[in-house]
């Protein structure tokens, strides 16, 4: 997940706590014995890498974490540079298990390592040499919108849905991959000479830790394949259709084997460094991560992470519900030869919002002191913040959408402005609350929450208001590495039965409650609708063109 740093105030309002559940005898856990079993968690997200050492009781011991460059060639463009990646990585995993060990601790005591990662980030390299040929674009680029207008055109377009449970957009891995192909003049001729390797950051990241080229270990797990278009959701394998759909010639372009997402062999092992030789057991894109972190196991169960983008995941069980109302069908997680799946809805903007109003507008200088800021004042005083840097995502995909503030006045302070950017996602997690009642024919009774922007009460507490639900937060949030920690201890043994996890960061939770009226909730809630409505049509033809 994306790490975005913490977001809280003194002046936050106070949520209530959580009733301990748990039993003085530890219920499920027998603590004594899974203290001694630790797991390491690669959490690969799209500001920062962290690698974080969990112990079996779900306690984070130690931890490093490092920040990347962000490129942005172009307006629109976002990349990254994949040996900065692995850089990150390495440094991560070596200086939390120094401290690991400066606590009394032997690398020995580390069973298995698990990874989670940005989704959807293109990265392509030599087959041969294994070196990148362009840097990764990076799950928020929008650079193939006009690409993307053009395919939605094509023969066999209305069909994709159903397949692969996502829609065309500037969002999943293939259109980056096209992209590329139809832009970048070495990723063309490597694809001519059938030397072109395709993955998305999970398999770029195993490759390397296994050593890259000599052992040439090539996979991705099922979650993060069904985020390319590539993958039939149904079949959890590669699809002729989709394939065919894009142009792809699999003799051209070699694409990662699909396997689950907790196993004990298919990750392979760390080939160098201080974990050398320790296995890599569990693999899960940063969403569906989360959402075992919360230990949404159960048909009904849902998480939201508010990151760099906001993302919401509710379990659908183990067969694959394909939206009518904007949202993606994606795999939630595959433990065993049947994967379990989710509706989706994903925002683009959201922890990135803030970073917007520090970097860009020097609003504030830290982003902890955005809820400061927000509470300022007593209201958005009018002010509507639509945060389309991305266009919208779900469940609205208006991909010629960009950031439009409506009811600015002279009344209007940065606090309004502050305010209505965290309202932004509240707003937008409504919206795909709403899709989802309409697609399950469930209301969700209640919203467990994660993720870097979950740290500000204010914010928290707009959720509640505007979703009319309780807000569930966990007092440790690193919930998206705790579950790549979970997927990698299912596979070694640790944990063999999801209710030997129930009390697993289930003590000192906070209940959001809602305080606002349905009729005040509902009134800022069509206010948004509108705003939405208004800020369509902001690229004309040319300006969305994706090819150059």
């Amino acid at each position: 997940m994306a790490h975005e740093e913490q977001i809280s105030s003194a002046a936050d309002p106070q949520p209530v706590p959580k009733a301990d559940v748990t039993g003085s005898d530890g219920g499920h856990l027998d603590e004594t014995k899974l203290e001694k079993f630790f797991i390491g968690s690669i959490d690969q997200g799209t500001t920062s890498t962290r690698f974080i050492i969990f112990d079996g009781v779900g306690h984070p011991v130690a931890s490093h974490q490092v920040e990347f460059t962000q490129m942005y060639p172009e307006s629109g463009w976002h990349e990254h540079n994949p040996r900065d990646i692995i850089e990150s990585v390495h440094d991560c995993i070596e200086n939390a298990t120094k401290s690991f060990i400066q606590q009394g601790h032997e690398i020995s005591d580390i069973k298995a390592i698990g990874i989670t990662n940005q989704r959807e980030t293109t990265v392509v390299w030599d087959t041969k040499t294994g070196e990148p040929l362009h840097n990764a674009i990076a799950w928020p680029d929008t650079r193939t919108k006009g690409m993307v207008r053009d395919l939605k055109e094509r023969d066999g377009a209305e069909d994709l849905l159903q397949i692969c449970g996502l829609p065309l957009s500037t969002y999943p891995s293939s259109v980056k991959l096209l992209w590329l192909l139809r832009n970048v003049e070495s990723v063309q001729k490597a694809y001519d000479e059938g030397r072109l390797s395709f993955g998305t950051m999970d398999t770029w990241i195993l490759w390397n830790l296994n050593g890259g080229l000599e052992k040439d270990v090539f996979v991705t797990d099922s979650t993060n394949a069904s985020r390319t278009m590539f993958m039939n959701l149904h079949t959890v394998q590669y699809d002729d259709t989709l394939l065919d759909f894009f142009g792809l010639d699999t003799t051209k372009i070699r694409l990662p084997k699909i396997v689950p997402s907790s196993c004990p062999d298919s990750f392979g092992s760390m080939a160098s460094g201080a974990l050398k030789n320790i296995r890599i057991t569990g693999c899960l894109g940063d969403q569906s991560a989360a959402l075992v972190g919360q230990q949404g196991f159960s048909p009904g169960c849902a998480k939201n992470t508010y990151g760099t983008g906001c993302f919401l995941l509710y379990n659908v069980g183990d067969k694959p519900v394909i939206s009518k109302h904007g949202l993606l069908a994606t795999v939630a997680y595959q433990f065993g030869q049947k994967p379990i799946y989710a509706l989706e809805g994903s925002i683009a903007v959201a922890g990135s919002g803030v970073k917007f109003l520090m970097n860009n507008m020097g609003f504030i200088t830290q982003s902890d002191k955005i809820s400061d800021l927000a509470a300022s004042v007593e209201d958005n005083g009018g002010c509507v913040f639509v945060t389309a840097f991305s266009g919208l995502f779900a469940p609205y995909w208006i991909d010629d959408a960009k950031g439009t503030i409506f009811g600015i006045t002279q009344h209007t302070e940065r606090g309004h402005i502050a305010r209505a950017t965290l309202e932004a996602t509240c707003f937008q997690t409504k919206a795909i609350l709403d899709a989802m009642e309409r697609d399950s024919g469930h209301k969700l009774a209640e919203l467990a929450v994660d993720g870097g922007m979950s740290n500000s009460n204010l914010c928290m507490q707009t959720q509640a208001d505007i979703i009319g639900i309780p807000v569930d937060r966990p007092a440790m949030r690193e919930t998206t590495s705790l579950g790549a920690a979970i997927a990698a201890g299912f596979a070694v043994d640790i944990w063999k039965e999801f209710d030997e996890l129930k009390e697993i960061n289930q003590k000192d939770r906070m209940i959001f409650q809602s305080n606002m009226s349905k009729e005040e909730s509902a009134k800022m809630f069509k206010k948004w609708g509108r705003a939405v409505e208004m800020c369509r049509g902001w690229l004309d033809s040319d300006e969305s063109n994706g090819d150059f």
